[in-house]
């Protein structure tokens, strides 16, 4: 039987993920049907060369995670509107409106306590299977939103409004459901 003909071999599929933005301590999150498309957990490591006569020998360095890249759908429904959540998780996550001259009020700062524990909550990219069971699971540790998209509106477009967003993490970890030993560390920070 060759490769492809097992019918027990079922591949990942692109179209069936959940990410879960559940919000933190004080907001509610990005519902999960709104997202689109997300990017998986992307890293770097660096290299220091050595050179010695006419060769050059490199040595692995740190590791660097790039930011994953998200695109939802806005809705003009007050409770799922995309544009509005995402305001309200830039103010929980310290950012205030300077609407008076003294530093008294209005004059808060963004920390990434506020934002990854008040704002965000745990990011996790899950992949589901053909059943919607989990077959594998993402974490992004400390995760907090570094760039926002409002979208674009045009007259001479049918689409949709996409808000796109990016976001920094500390480091990721990756769970096999299946494998029986539980959580797969990639790399700590």
């Amino acid at each position: 039987m060759t490769f492809w003909q097992d019918p027990n071999l079922e591949p990942k599929r692109q179209f069936k993920f959940i990410l879960s933005i559940p919000g933190g301590s004080k907001t509610q999150g990005i519902r999960e049907f709104l997202v689109k498309k997300v990017k998986k957990p992307e890293w770097t490591i660096g290299d220091t060369p050595h050179k010695f006569l006419n060769h050059t020998f490199y040595y692995p360095g740190k590791i660097e995670w790039s930011p994953i890249d998200v695109t939802i759908v806005d809705t003009v429904d007050p409770t799922a509107n995309a544009s509005q959540q995402i305001m309200h998780i830039l103010e929980e996550s310290g950012y205030e409106l300077p609407t008076t001259p003294t530093i008294t009020q209005g004059w808060g700062t963004i920390s990434k306590r506020k934002a990854v524990n008040d704002a965000l909550g745990q990011v996790k990219i899950k992949t589901i299977n053909s059943d919607g069971e989990t077959v594998e699971e993402w974490v992004l540790n400390n995760a907090w939103i570094f760039k926002v998209g409002l979208g674009e509106l045009s007259y001479e477009d049918e689409g949709l409004v996409d808000v796109t967003l990016s976001m920094r993490y500390d480091n990721a970890y990756i769970d096999v459901k299946g494998r029986g030993d539980g959580k797969i560390p990639v790399a700590s920070g």
